[in-house]
């Protein structure tokens, strides 16, 4: 197979493990590192990336936060859309009805109310650390600064994550991309962005969708791997994202994105 880019989700798919990359993964990325540009693409926060970019020796390429909404190049800041800030008050205001906690991302920051399992999880795994401060006050600091969310986390059960999410896609789809990541998480990201056009416009001009190979496991991979030249969902993907794919390869726990690289690249 032939490609000039290669772009990676992280959590389920290109990490073995919930915080990190296997020597294996980091063997076959160094490989073929000179021939084919490999760019991490995920719903992280962007200091949740870099770590992993540090460790593949990727520095010199971009990243791809918060399911396309951000996009940073080193220090620079090649992209970025946040969601509309009424959207995000209407958030909060279903949040606080269902009794669930908010993760309030913007760039390099990170809000949450209290910590909690989830919050702990969180922070072990990605390397980060949140700012501990009412959801109500961190929305009048945006307001003045007039800023918004590039991403939220909403945390609940599954009884009111089950709740929420119908409300959240009847009254605020136009808005924003609303997906479940699993029974007690939803994510939400700017409308206007996905990984799919965020890879869209770090394409140099000679090149297009046909020179990509992309890897994921979820919803929010699938127009990406849908529209790649190659599309690869790992073992463990959903049966939704792994029927759209065109290869399936192993799980991540079992370094699936680095034994299709060896075996392919």
């Amino acid at each position: 197979m032939d490609f000039k880019i290669l772009c990676s989700d992280l959590d389920g798919t290109l990490l073995s493990t919930k915080s990190d990359v296997s020597d294996f993964t980091i063997s076959e990325i160094s490989r073929i590192r000179s021939k084919i540009r490999t760019i991490l693409v995920s719903a992280r926060m962007p200091q949740s990336m870099t770590y992993l970019q540090a460790r593949l020796g990727i520095q010199d390429q971009p990243i791809i936060c918060y399911n396309g909404a951000l996009i940073l190049d080193g220090a620079k800041e090649v992209f970025s859309a946040e969601i509309n800030f009424s959207a995000v008050e209407e958030v909060y205001r279903l949040a606080e009805e269902h009794q669930i906690q908010l993760g309030l991302y913007h760039k390099k920051e990170w809000y949450v109310e209290e910590t909690s399992e989830r919050v702990k999880k969180e922070m072990n795994y990605t390397r980060t650390e949140p700012t501990f401060s009412p959801s109500s006050i961190t929305l009048q600091n945006w307001s003045k600064r007039q800023i918004s969310a590039h991403k939220i986390m909403l945390m609940g059960t599954k009884s009111s994550t089950d709740a929420i999410f119908p409300l959240l896609v009847a009254e605020l789809n136009k808005h924003m991309n609303i997906y479940r990541s699993n029974d007690t998480l939803i994510e939400v990201a700017p409308k206007s962005v996905s990984k799919l056009s965020a890879i869209e416009l770090l394409l140099a001009a000679e090149e297009s969708l046909a020179d990509v190979i992309s890897f994921g496991d979820n919803y929010n991979d699938m127009e990406m791997l849908r529209q790649s030249g190659c599309g690869v969902a790992v073992a463990n993907a959903r049966e939704e994202v792994k029927s759209i794919a065109n290869h399936i390869t192993l799980k991540n726990t079992e370094h699936g994105v680095a034994h299709f690289i060896k075996q392919h690249l």
